[in-house]
């Protein structure tokens, strides 16, 4: 057996991750919970057990009510300051590179025990951008991932954008001189790459990103559809005088915006609740916003959005956004109609985008003979519209949206 089949591709993904090596010349992916190849990237801190739950059973504690901390899309954290921030968690002071050194660890020990091999070489996908093209943070957000793979265990770490890789895993080898536009929109990123294929490989003609995701469209919809019924665009009696002041928009921003929602569950910003509620012209809609962040159910709501925007964008037109877990019977409406109106700023940049991807090739849209879409968020409606609008001549094919890239990184390992 070849060293390459010691390399361990793995796609570290802001909702989800998954894992694949060469068997036989093939990409296998590795099954990381029982009958499950996608792990989602999710964290439990259990405050009673004082143990680490990771994937499929954070979530369910998460479900289940349990005491502890629950955190998602740290992916969006590398390159930041908080990254290295150490923080008491379980009775410890740890960093996120700690965290998410756990994570990468526990994948690499499940993909050992799977295949009996030991995998000392990853090969990583990498999005094209982290934060934005030419932000100072892209090379600090490589070295912080660098450095979680090396304390996880892995001593050789390789990464290649994921793109290439998705491109790879699309079949391009097979079909020589096809240009094609990959369009990859994952939890926290969305990348364009542009490429020609030939019978010696995949040759990209241009890359590009934009920090817009999923998560991006969580935050949205909840900003949109649930925050008004929490108090967001209330007002407040001033404390001296007459008249009224805006309720303060910010926790609302941050409680919709998964990354940051562990943040909130703080003495201080609990105090700054109840000083609003006192001046409080509705204090039924600030007092469900308390009790969120008393009972600490910030996730359960983003998971409902969640819940909500896959209903909508499979046509449900009477789709909710289900809060029952704030106050029995507490709804959201989120119409198809709906979503498109929420997502639509967000499709006019994922088409400027494309655009752009296509000027730094030098191509026009005419000129793509096939756009391939990868991601999990890839499936809403508004990225295929918003792409089929916009390359109306070319077949437009859905690899495994969840796995085409790990599936490609396993294929890149034997040539890197």
């Amino acid at each position: 057996m070849s060293s390459h089949n010691h390399s361990l591709g793995i796609d570290f993904g802001t909702s989800n991750t998954s894992a694949a090596y060469l068997l036989n010349g093939k990409p296998h992916l590795i099954e990381l919970a029982p009958g499950q190849t996608s792990f989602p990237t999710t964290f439990f801190f259990d405050y009673e057990t004082r143990i680490t739950l990771m994937g499929h059973a954070a979530n369910q504690a998460l479900l289940d009510g349990d005491d502890g901390r629950f955190m998602r899309a740290l992916k969006r954290v590398l390159g930041t300051t908080l990254m290295h921030q150490p923080r008491q968690i379980l009775n410890k002071r740890v960093t996120f590179v700690d965290i998410i050194a756990r994570f990468l660890h526990h994948i690499k020990t499940q993909a050992e025990a799977k295949t009996g091999l030991k995998f000392d070489r990853v090969v990583s996908g990498r999005p094209v951008v982290f934060h934005a093209m030419g932000d100072p943070r892209e090379v600090q957000a490589e070295a912080d991932l660098h450095a979680c793979y090396i304390a996880a265990g892995f001593k050789d770490v390789i990464f290649i954008d994921e793109p290439e890789a998705a491109a790879i895993a699309s079949g391009a080898l097979e079909n020589a001189g096809e240009v094609g536009l990959i369009v990859d929109i994952g939890g926290g990123t969305s990348d364009f790459s542009v490429f020609r294929s030939n019978n010696t490989g995949v040759k990209i003609l241009a890359n590009h990103g934009v920090r817009v995701g999923g998560t991006d469209f969580d935050r949205a919809i909840s900003i949109d559809r649930v925050m008004p019924l929490l108090g967001k665009g209330g007002v407040l009696r001033k404390t001296m005088g007459t008249g009224t002041t805006p309720v303060p928009r910010a926790v609302f921003n941050d409680l919709a915006t998964w990354e940051k929602i562990p943040f909130l569950y703080t003495a201080q910003t609990r105090r700054l609740i109840d000083d609003m509620l006192r001046f409080s012209i509705e204090p039924e809609k600030l007092g469900r916003l308390a009790a969120v962040l008393e009972h600490e159910l910030g996730h359960e709501v983003a998971f409902a959005v969640e819940q909500g925007k896959i209903a909508a964008n499979a046509g449900d037109d009477r789709s909710l956004i289900a809060l029952n877990q704030i106050e029995k019977g507490l709804s959201a409406p989120l119409s198809t109609n709906a979503l498109s109106n929420v997502l639509a700023p967000y499709a006019k940049n994922l088409l400027v985008t494309a655009q752009e991807t296509l000027d730094l090739a030098g191509l026009n849209a005419v000129h793509i003979d096939r756009v391939v879409y990868v991601g999990g968020s890839s499936l809403m409606n508004m990225v295929t519209q918003t792409m089929k609008m916009r390359f109306p001549d070319a077949q437009h094919s859905f690899t495994d949206v969840f796995s085409a890239v790990a599936d490609g990184l396993a294929l890149a390992s034997a040539q890197k």
